[in-house]
């Protein structure tokens, strides 16, 4: 079939749109640009949104600990070892630890390699002080004897004299004088012999006192390092298990160990019945740890174990441990629930709790940002991002409290949109920013996400 030729201008003319055809289209159009450009960012494809939760909320300092007893019987090396000269002593045996033992039993003994040449020194000077003893009380003798000899002799010749003073009665006058010169001479000369056998007697005394008193010194002190040698042999004082003691560095005392006279522990005893979890908190987080605090302990030695402790104390001065950068405080955490499977030195897991609150609005810790001391987050309201700011409350390690700027299920963006430079800042009314108390330091920052302040309790 053939069709009729149309004139050119007749094809145009049929296809040609009305006016209202065009404005409906252009409108079309227009509207959602203008809506698009009106609502602001979009939020990026790749963004990480996450809700405002409500719900309990709890900070929690985690630390790891050691399980010791509350309570036990310190084994050490002799207390008068100072006294032999006894200040370093090396363990030569040990009995393995864990051991069971009876009251008595051996459960190390010392090298006592250290006292030999002690023991040889106190026994020499120990004879030098007895001959000296010895020597003393013979010359203290011979020269008493002498002395009392002398004293007889002039007792003699002062009775002589008195025989011839009685016999010059009937002589001259100057025999008679010279007679009773020689009787005063002799009778003054026995008078001083007597004194001076009275100082010559406490001399002696004296001496011996002296002699006798070094005599009991180097006795005592070889009675001193023979007790001691014998107590190289340490016995148990009590029933229990042996746990060893461990140095400064941390490494337990065993065999070939050093053992001080000022750090005499060689192991210990312990009370199982009662025990504790020692544990170290650095000095950002020990201002939130007080004592009464709850903590729920694990066992590394068994996860499925889960017990209640008390914070029982916190040190006041922090200390330098080995391998740490920063100072940390120590404290110790009374185990509540009874055990008798524990074990002194099992490693311990100690969540502290801090703060509990029974409902509060939290964010995960990434949302929250800062700028000029003001903290903020990337609200998703709709199909915009606003800069929202908000006031926090006190945060965990991976949450933050929110107390005003959000509600409940508001979504949040974990990470700035790609053009957050350009999105302004929401501010909250300053009836609301001045309402709130200002926080002592249990609140998040107001200067970014590192290095926030963590809540008190």
């Amino acid at each position: 079939m053939r069709f009729p030729r149309l004139p050119p201008f007749s094809v145009v003319r049929a296809f040609r749109p009305s006016r209202r055809l065009l404005l409906g289209v252009a409108a079309a159009i227009a509207v959602p640009g203008a809506w698009l450009l009106a609502r602001g960012p979009a939020t990026p494809d790749n963004a990480l949104v996450a809700r405002v939760k409500r719900a309990p909320f709890t900070v929690t300092v985690n630390t790891s600990g050691e399980l010791r007893a509350r309570q036990f019987i310190q084994i050490t090396v002799p207390a008068n070892a100072q006294q032999a000269g006894a200040y370093q002593m090396k363990i030569q045996s040990i009995v393995p630890e864990g051991t069971v033992v009876k009251q008595g039993d051996v459960v190390a003994e010392l090298d006592r390699s250290t006292l030999a040449n002690k023991l040889s020194e106190v026994t020499l000077a120990l004879t030098k002080a007895q001959a000296q003893y010895e020597q003393a009380m013979l010359d203290s003798t011979l020269t008493l004897s002498t002395a009392r000899e002398n004293i007889r002799t002039m007792e003699l010749s002062l009775e002589e004299k008195r025989l011839a003073k009685e016999q010059a009665v009937y002589e001259a006058p100057t025999v008679k004088r010279q007679a009773e010169i020689d009787y005063e001479r002799a009778d003054r000369a026995l008078t001083q012999a007597r004194s001076d056998y009275q100082t010559k007697t406490e001399q002696s005394r004296a001496k011996m006192r002296e002699v006798g008193a070094d005599l009991q010194r180097q006795r005592d002190l070889l009675r001193v390092v023979q007790d001691v040698m014998a107590a190289f042999t340490i016995r148990a004082p009590g029933p229990g298990m042996v746990i060893y003691v461990k140095e400064w560095s941390g490494r337990k005392r065993t065999t070939g160990s050093q053992v001080s006279a000022w750090d005499p522990g060689v192991a210990t005893l312990p009370d199982l019945t009662q025990m504790e979890s020692v544990t170290y908190v650095n000095e950002i987080d020990v201002r939130k740890v007080a004592v009464g605090q709850p903590v729920a302990i694990t066992f590394d030695a068994d996860p499925t174990k889960h017990l209640r402790g008390t914070v029982a104390s916190v040190a006041n001065v922090g200390e330098q441990r080995p391998n740490a950068d920063a100072k940390v405080f120590e404290v110790h955490v009374t185990v509540a629930d009874p055990d008798t499977t524990l074990r002194p030195g099992m490693t311990t897991g100690n969540a502290i709790e801090t703060l509990k609150m029974n409902v509060a609005l939290f964010v995960p810790i990434e949302a929250v940002n800062s700028a000029g001391g003001i903290p903020f987050v990337y609200h998703q309201d709709g199909g915009r991002i606003v800069k929202q700011e908000v006031i926090t409350g006190p945060m965990s390690d991976d949450e933050v409290v929110i107390v005003r700027g959000l509600d409940e299920n508001d979504r949040v963006l974990l990470s700035p949109p790609p053009d957050h430079d350009r999105i302004a800042l929401t501010r909250l009314p300053a009836s609301v920013r001045d309402s709130l108390p200002v926080a002592g330091g249990d609140t998040a920052p107001r200067g970014g996400n590192a290095g926030m302040p963590t809540p008190v309790r």
